[in-house]
């Protein structure tokens, strides 16, 4: 644990140190904290570092404040912190405080958080520009605005106040779409336990449990293997639910006769995985189920192998739009030429969501999609989920019954390599030969 504590700390300074050098001269970025959020009354949710803070900084706890500066003299790296206090340690736990972080952290200064507003209008003093979250935290808007006003209360003590203001967020998001081998590492630590959770809820799927049952083996995987928390809130859907997209109430019995999909991945040192698999409750899938699997696995399939460097982003997604419209004309869901009804949107009726997004640190992950006006293209470094999926509503009359009610989606997670891809989720069976080969080991 220690060692995974000094590496967290080692990347965040490596990444620092590649943010520096797209900040223009005398300069300061600004980032802040996550802060605690209520659950109720007087409890909050399990704390979690705002994404970019954490990417920079490593620092894991609340109430601080982390200022990276530029000058042609040298880069100075600034944290406010909370400061040891035996009193709050005793109910809440130790903190670092101060003095620790600066070698921690690999920092040059720390200070008490409650210096802050003492202290930054000094450390911007020169700065010409100011990057930060502009709109995003109406607290630290302020605060910057009262730094400023302060300084330029004084230019004639010689102060000089900042003139210009940018969002950090482009620069830093752009780095972040970009995993080095540490973080793939990482990725696919998360990858693996997400593999086994996933194998583990197809093997405890009943006829008669519930689906917060399957919820429950996906939960004691992740936390026993020091994944303590979901990269995002697990979807599993039993039936018709399956064809509810972000379904999260969990609480439907498991019928025979009925699909599982389960959308869930764990979050591990802050890297996410998604994974979603389709499953039948019995470990057999109908004649129908099988149908509208295969088509969807084609897809993926077909949406993975397209995937390289140099590959426009929506590629895939446009290769499974192509497979999944095929499919349905095939089976009799749909009706007409394939292109016109790729056209007209018809397929929507059927898969409604675009294959993929970027993932890391967070599961919806930061970086643009696009380069100017066109969708950019595939780098060696990216990491994208592909999932795509078919959902035949309950109320959809224009389909055979035998069709309604069937949501299906496969999802996983592709590291884009030098010379192609890498599948990072690949753990998982897939085929649905190799789902009922597993569930045929059930006690």
């Amino acid at each position: 644990m220690k060692a995974d504590t000094e590496l967290r700390f080692a990347q965040a300074k490596k990444h620092r140190q590649a943010l520096f050098k797209k900040l223009k001269n005398n300069s300061v970025a600004l980032l802040s904290a996550a802060t605690l959020k209520t659950r109720s009354h007087d409890t909050e949710y399990s704390y979690r570092q705002h994404s970019d803070f954490y990417y920079l900084s490593g620092f894991v706890e609340d109430q601080a404040m982390l200022a990276l500066i530029k000058r042609p003299a040298g880069n100075k790296v600034v944290l406010f912190c909370q400061p040891k206090d035996k009193t709050k340690e005793i109910w809440s736990g130790i903190l670092t405080g101060p003095d620790a972080a600066v070698g921690q952290l690999h920092i040059d200064e720390a200070w008490p958080i409650g210096e802050l507003d003492q202290r930054m209008p000094a450390l911007i003093d020169g700065s010409e520009r100011v990057y930060y979250s502009i709109g995003q935290d109406a607290a630290l808007d302020t605060r910057v605005s009262m730094w400023v006003n302060d300084l330029r209360a004084r230019t004639r003590q010689g102060a000089r106040a900042p003139v210009q203001f940018e969002m950090l967020d482009p620069l830093v998001h752009e780095m972040r779409l970009f995993k080095d081998a540490a973080e793939v590492k990482l990725m696919q630590k998360a990858a693996d336990i997400s593999a086994r959770a996933h194998c583990r809820a197809m093997l405890a799927a009943r006829d008669g449990l519930y689906e917060y049952h399957l919820e429950a083996e996906l939960q004691h995987e992740f936390i026993s293997s020091g994944a303590r928390f979901p990269a995002y809130n697990s979807i599993v859907a039993a039936g018709a639910n399956a064809c509810i997209l972000h379904y999260i109430e969990n609480n439907k019995p498991l019928r025979d006769g009925d699909l599982v999909l389960i959308d869930a991945g764990c979050e591990y040192e802050y890297y996410a995985a998604d994974i979603t698999r389709t499953f039948p409750v019995s470990g057999k899938f109908s004649k129908e189920q099988k149908a509208l699997y295969d088509i969807v696995l084609k897809a993926q399939l077909k949406a993975i192998d397209a995937i390289k460097p140099g590959v426009a982003w929506d590629e895939p997604h446009n290769i499974t739009v192509r497979v999944i419209t095929e499919g349905l004309v095939e089976l009799g869901l749909l009706k007409g030429n394939v292109k016109k009804l790729i056209a007209d949107g018809a397929y929507r009726d059927f898969y409604m969501h675009r294959a993929g997004h970027w993932l890391g640190i967070d599961v919806h992950d930061a970086g643009s999609y696009l380069k100017g006006d066109k969708w950019r293209p595939y780098e060696a470094g990216m990491v994208t989920t592909i999932e795509p999926g078919i959902y035949v509503s309950p109320d959809n009359k224009k389909v055979a019954k035998k069709w309604r009610g069937i949501g299906i989606r496969i999802e996983d997670d592709v590291l884009v390599t030098r010379k192609g891809n890498r599948v990072l989720t690949h753990a998982v069976p897939k085929t649905t030969a190799e789902i009922e080969a597993l569930m045929a080991g059930r006690q």
